[in-house]
C-alpha cells in the first residue's frame, strides 16, 4: 500500500484569564500543527504565550487561528461584517500571534479563521478575498488553511499564497461539502472507529461518505480533530495511532504540500 503524506491539526489556546479550555499539551504529543487562538473567540495575551511556549517544547509547528470579535459565542455565531473588516480584524490577530512566536523563536507556518469566520470565507468569495489579503499583508510565507474545495482556498491560489486543503475528522459533512451545523444531531462525531474510519477513507480514497448517504470528493493536506470536544485526547490518539498503522505518515502542513509540489 503507497504512503499517504498528511498533517494533523488542532484549535488550542481557547482558554480565557481563568477559564481553561481542552488539554492543549496532551493534544500536543499528538498533533503535528496547532491553531492558536488570537484573542477575539478565545485565548488572550497570557493564554497566546503559553501555547507557543508548548507548541516549541513539543516541536509542534504554529498557525494563527483568527475569528469574530466573539467571546461570549465562542467566534460560532455569524456576524454581518465587511470585507474591510475583516482584512483589518485577521491582520490584528496574526500580527499578535507573530510577537509571541518572534520572542519564542518560531515562525507562523499558516494561517486558519475560526468557527464562524472560517464557515462565512468558505462560501463568500469577497470575505475570502479579505482574509487572504490580510494574509498576503502581514503573513505572506504563511499557508492559508481553508475548507477543502472552499471559496477561502481558491481565493488564496487566486494571490499566489500557498493554501491547504482542510477536513474534518469530527464533523458530519452535507452532499455539497459544507459542514453539517453544529445543533444538528450528529453534527459533531466522537466516537474513535468512526473518526478513525472517515478520515482514512478521505486520504486513501480522497472521499466523505455526507449525512445523505452521497460521495463528496475531497483531497486533504491536513485533518483537523477540535481540541474542545470532550473526547478530544481520546480521539486525537485513536486518530494518530490509526493512520500511522494504515501507513499514513504525519508531518506539518508545509512539508505535506511540499510533498505534491505545491
Amino acid at each position: 500500500m503507497a504512503n499517504y503524506l498528511v498533517d494533523l491539526n488542532a484549535d488550542l489556546g481557547e482558554g480565557f484569564g481563568a477559564y481553561v479550555v481542552g488539554t492543549d499539551e496532551e493534544l500536543m504529543k499528538h498533533v503535528t500543527s496547532v491553531n492558536v487562538a488570537c484573542g477575539f473567540h478565545a485565548g488572550d495575551f497570557m493564554v497566546m504565550a503559553r501555547t507557543v511556549k508548548l507548541a516549541k517544547k513539543w516541536s509542534v509547528a504554529v498557525g494563527a487561528h483568527p475569528g469574530l470579535p466573539d467571546l461570549q459565542g465562542f467566534g460560532r455565531r455569524e456576524m454581518k461584517v465587511t470585507p474591510e473588516e475583516v482584512k483589518s480584524m485577521v491582520m490584528y490577530q496574526v500580527g499578535a500571534l507573530q510577537a509571541f512566536l518572534k520572542d519564542a523563536g518560531m515562525h507562523m507556518q499558516h494561517v486558519k479563521p475560526h468557527g464562524a469566520l472560517y464557515n462565512m470565507a468558505a462560501r463568500d468569495l469577497a470575505l475570502a478575498a479579505a482574509v487572504a489579503e490580510a494574509v498576503k499583508s502581514v503573513a505572506p510565507e504563511a499557508v492559508l488553511v481553508g475548507l477543502a474545495n472552499s471559496e477561502l482556498v481558491n481565493a488564496a491560489r487566486s494571490m499566489g499564497l500557498m493554501a491547504a486543503n482542510e477536513v474534518f475528522a469530527d464533523r458530519a459533512y452535507n452532499p455539497d461539502g459544507s459542514l453539517v451545523p453544529r445543533h444538528i444531531p450528529g453534527a459533531v462525531i466522537t466516537d474513535p472507529e468512526q473518526v478513525v474510519e472517515r478520515v482514512f477513507r478521505m486520504v486513501y480514497h480522497h472521499e466523505v461518505i455526507a449525512v445523505d448517504g452521497s460521495k463528496v470528493f475531497i483531497d486533504p493536506d491536513t485533518v483537523c480533530l477540535h481540541g474542545d470536544t470532550a473526547e478530544a485526547v481520546a480521539l486525537v490518539a485513536a486518530l494518530r495511532n490509526g493512520l500511522t498503522r494504515e501507513g499514513v505518515t504525519l508531518a506539518p502542513i508545509k512539508t505535506v504540500l511540499a510533498s505534491k509540489g505545491l
